[in-house]
Parts: C-alpha cells; sequence; structure tokens
C-alpha cells in the first residue's frame, strides 16, 4: 500500500492547527494533512457564546483531563478541560480575548527568544485580527479572527465596575490596548453574536482548498523518525492504522498537555522516563513536559438582592424560554455572553509595576465541580494570579497514546503564590464592600461570612480553588537546559520537526491565552512560509 505524502502534517486541529493549516495551503504551492482526534464542531453548543457550561464538560468535545491529586490543593484531582473537535479549546472556551502585557512577550525575548519581544509580535496579533472598532495603533480588522464587544450590558456589572474604580482601579475600555490595567466589560471571539472558534475563523476559509486534507477521528500516535529527523506520523482513525509522510516537516500542534505526550511516545523526551515505558529513545530531551503551569482561580459567591442573575432567568420557564428567543432573534442577551462578562487587572500592591491579578466577573454563579447554575438568585467574582511561579510536570503513563498522562502542575507550591491569591480574595471582598455592589449582595454564600483568617481564606482556596484552564510551558521555547524548541519553534537536536502552540510558552501570559495561541501559530507560518522559499 501507497503511503501518503504531504508538504506539511499538522497534528492537531486546535486554535494553532487551524491557523496552520489556513495559512500554509493559502500559495496553493504545499500539500498539508490535519489531523484531528476528535469530530467536527457539529454540536450546536459550540456555536452559543454560553454554551461553553454545556461544552466545558461534555466528553464528546472535550479530553475530561484532570491532575493527578495536588499535594497543596487537599489532595483534590483538578479538572483540565481541553477541546477534542475541529477548533480545539478555541471551540469550548469563554472566548475572551486577551493577549497579555507587554512585558510578557519581552520577557521572552530576554529568555533568550530573539524574535519574540512585543514590538515582534504585535505585528501578529493584528494580522490575526478582525476587530469590531476597528484598526488602529493596537489592533487590526479585515484579519481572520472577530474580536466583539458583548452585545449588552448589565447592572451586576456596571456596580462591579463601578467598585472597581471606587477602590482606585482605573475603568479601562482596552485590556489589549496602551495598558491593561483596570476594570471593564470584555472583548470575545465573537462573530455576529456567535463563538469565532479558530476553526471558523480560520479553518472553514481554507476546507474547500484542494491541497488541504482534514481528517477527524484521527489520533496520532507517534511521530515517525528516521535517525534525528521528522519523517511522518503513525495514527488510528476508528481502530483502524494508518500512516503519512511529511516531506518538509510535521508541525505538532495537539495544546500544552497532548504536545509534550506525543513527544515522548514517539521517543522525544526525557530518557529514563522513555526507556520505563519500552519506548526507545530517539533524542533524549529532558524538558519535554516540564515546566507546567496554569492560573489557579478562587471564586466569592454572592447571593442578590434582586432576582437579575442567570441563576433567576434558568429558574424560571417562562424567562428562559425569552431568553433563548432573545438570543435567536437578536443575538442579544445572556445566550450571547463570554465566560466573564466584565473583569479586569490590578495590583495587589502599590509598588508593583504592572497587574499581578486577573478578575473575571459573573452575573451568575455555579461549582465548578459541577457546571449547573446555583438554584438561588446568586452572581461570583474569580481572582487569578497572572505570572504563577508554580512549576510541575507531564509524563506519560503508558505507551498507548489513548492513556491519559500524569498531569501535575503542583499549584500553590511556592508561597508567593499562596500569598498573591490572598491578598486577591481580601480584593474582591473589598469591592463587594463598596456602595455600588454592596447594595446587590444579600449576603456572601462562599467562602461565607465565618471565613475571616488568613488561614481560614488560604484553606478556600486549596479546599475550592481551580485553574482558569491555561497549562502552557510544556515544550518550552529558549536555549537552556530544560528548553524543548529554539525560537524557531524547531525541536532541539530534531531536523523537520516544530511544537507550535501554548506548550512553547516559556512563561505564561499575563490573562487569557487563546489570543496569543493564535499569534504564536501566525508567527510560526511566516516562519515556515520563509524557510518553503
Amino acid at each position: 500500500m501507497t503511503i501518503p505524502e504531504y508538504d506539511y502534517i499538522i497534528v492537531g486541529a486546535g486554535s494553532a492547527g487551524c491557523v496552520l493549516a489556513n495559512r500554509l495551503t493559502a500559495s496553493g504551492e504545499h500539500r498539508v494533512l490535519l489531523l484531528e482526534a476528535g469530530g467536527r464542531d457539529t454540536n450546536p453548543w459550540i456555536h452559543i457564546p454560553l454554551g461553553f457550561g454545556k461544552t466545558m464538560f461534555n466528553p464528546e468535545v472535550n479530553w475530561m483531563f484532570e491532575t493527578d491529586p495536588e499535594p497543596a490543593m487537599q489532595g483534590r484531582k483538578i479538572k483540565v478541560p481541553r477541546g477534542r473537535v475541529l477548533g480545539g479549546s478555541s471551540s469550548i472556551n469563554g472566548l475572551i480575548y486577551i493577549r497579555g502585557q507587554r512585558e510578557d512577550f519581552d520577557d521572552w525575548k530576554n529568555l533568550g527568544n530573539p524574535g519574540w519581544g512585543y514590538d515582534d509580535v504585535l505585528p501578529y496579533f493584528k494580522k490575526s485580527e478582525d476587530q469590531e472598532r476597528g484598526a488602529d495603533e493596537w489592533h487590526g480588522s479585515g484579519g481572520p479572527l472577530s474580536v466583539s464587544d458583548v452585545k449588552d450590558t448589565h447592572p451586576l456589572a456596571d456596580a462591579f465596575i463601578e467598585a472597581g474604580v471606587a477602590v482606585g482601579i482605573p475603568r479601562n475600555n482596552d485590556f489589549n490596548g496602551a495598558k491593561q490595567e483596570g476594570v471593564g466589560y470584555f472583548q470575545g471571539t465573537a462573530r455576529n453574536g456567535l463563538r469565532c472558534s479558530a476553526a471558523v475563523a480560520y479553518l472553514r476559509p481554507a476546507m474547500h482548498r484542494a491541497n488541504l486534507t482534514v481528517e477527524t477521528n484521527a489520533l496520532a500516535s507517534r511521530v515517525l523518525t528516521e535517525g534525528a529527523r521528522a519523517t511522518g506520523v503513525d495514527y488510528g482513525v476508528n481502530g483502524a492504522k494508518r500512516q503519512a509522510k511529511a516531506r518538509r516537516e510535521v508541525l505538532v500542534c495537539a495544546g500544552a498537555i497532548q504536545s509534550p505526550q506525543l513527544l515522548q511516545l514517539s521517543g522525544i523526551g526525557p530518557g529514563a522516563l522513555l526507556q520505563q515505558h519500552g519506548i526507545a529513545v530517539v533524542k533524549d530531551v529532558p524538558g519535554v513536559g516540564r515546566n507546567l503551569h496554569d492560573h489557579l482561580q478562587s471564586r466569592v459567591v454572592w447571593t442578590c438582592t434582586e432576582p437579575v442573575t442567570v441563576n433567576d432567568i434558568m429558574m424560571s420557564p417562562l424567562r428562559k424560554f425569552a431568553m433563548g428567543a432573545k438570543f435567536a432573534l437578536t443575538r442579544k442577551g445572556p445566550l450571547g455572553w463570554y465566560a466573564g462578562l466584565a473583569g479586569g487587572f490590578a495590583r495587589t500592591r502599590p509598588e508593583l509595576d504592572r497587574p499581578d491579578i486577573q478578575f473575571h466577573f459573573f452575573p451568575y454563579s455555579a461549582d465548578r465541580t459541577d457546571p449547573s447554575l446555583h438554584p438561588f438568585s446568586g452572581f461570583s467574582m474569580s481572582v487569578c494570579k497572572l505570572r504563577p511561579e508554580s512549576r510541575g510536570a507531564l509524563e506519560i503513563r503508558s505507551n498507548d497514546p489513548s492513556a491519559a498522562p500524569s498531569i501535575r502542575p503542583n499549584l500553590l507550591e511556592r508561597e508567593a503564590d499562596v500569598a498573591t491569591m490572598l491578598d486577591g480574595l481580601k480584593l474582591i471582598r473589598k469591592l463587594g464592600q463598596t456602595p455600588a455592589l454592596s447594595k446587590w449582595i444579600a449576603a456572601e454564600r462562599d467562602p461565607g461570612a465565618d471565613c475571616v483568617s488568613d488561614t481560614q481564606l488560604v484553606d478556600y482556596v486549596r479546599a475550592k480553588g481551580f485553574t482558569v484552564y491555561h497549562p502552557v510551558g510544556t515544550c518550552k521555547m529558549g536555549g537552556d537546559a530544560e528548553a524543548v524548541v529554539d525560537h524557531e519553534l524547531k525541536v532541539h537536536g530534531m531536523a523537520g520537526l516544530r511544537v507550535i502552540d501554548a506548550s512553547v510558552m516559556p512563561v505564561v501570559t499575563s490573562g487569557n491565552t487563546n489570543a496569543a495561541t493564535i499569534m504564536i501559530a501566525e508567527k510560526a507560518a511566516d516562519l515556515l512560509v520563509r524557510a518553503a522559499h
């Protein structure tokens, strides 16, 4: 049987893979195979913005990963949702469009990654963007990815913003502009009121191209190698084994969990770990799976004095019907909201030179172990530390590509992370005590009035905290001993192999990670196109 050949094989049709599939096939001169372990993005809840509550824990479109028991989180296993569908996590995330701070990218550059400073990457953010407000110094229009304002405001979100201003946090209408610090409404990746995932933005326009082949339900099991060169991919489709050859390069875009997993399965990773699972070592790269980190968040839940929350709507069949009808007819109302209608960035200490925490404000409340809304009138606010210092690792448990890996982020391992989360919770409570917000609060439901001491608050974070689902760093970019790829995203010591996704971030960006992942892929596409000529 003849093994099909392509110029590029892309593993993973998530945020990065969709960008590459579009950009690498645009000229018509390269044949590209895109492999996605999940199915097509046909679930209607994917496309309704608030539908992330229905998809985030749905095994049809989510890998349903979870961490090992986390030592500093009372031994709990923390959920790690990852999209298993065209568009990857951009099809199930909360849509919020945040790039990060200028200093984040300058830090990447200073860690030995030329070409990744803020001035270097801003053109790629702008290239990707179709900003509803139009182009300016910070934003682009006409790009594939639609970035939109939420269609309507809400009195609770307005009160949160007013509360922020009252405690000295400035109003900010553009977290991706001149400065990030402030409070305001979030923008999201939506187009005409519907989710604009990477699949919608980048893949759909390219699907008709004769030089792009997209295979769904295709689980990559191994990158094929000859010596120190990647030559293709082994994968399975519904149990049938297949193989494809790459004339130019294999591009691993499976995300911060599965990119290191695939490299390890392919014999590229920590030698001792690979041998333990009977995998021949192709290249001993100790950093594969190291440097895992994520944004930890903790929430405060309040009961509301007026029946204005989404919880109230969901408890009333009539109001629920009206909400659905309003969205169907006008694309307005709660179904069009992002995960966090409003939010902001603040400094927990005045001497800091930039924000170290992010808020998400929700005119509803739920427990993350059970995504259904609380059966009372409730709203909530979360806080996360933007640049956690704790680091963990990811390792395969076996040589079976369908087996979930061991995921150990070591949340709250560092005392500095504990201290910032404590300060962040105190700041949320301070916001709740302002006249603007306190008039809406009947009582603090979680952690509750009995939780007063620092020790009690920290215990609450350990007992109830979870991540914002921003895992990064497991195939770190750089030149140090733990780095996996260089500044062109080529795997150290290998030819014809790059990793292109959030796993290459040496340090997580200050905020939601999807926009930066798409930027990474835009820049990588340019590198690949230049290398091909």
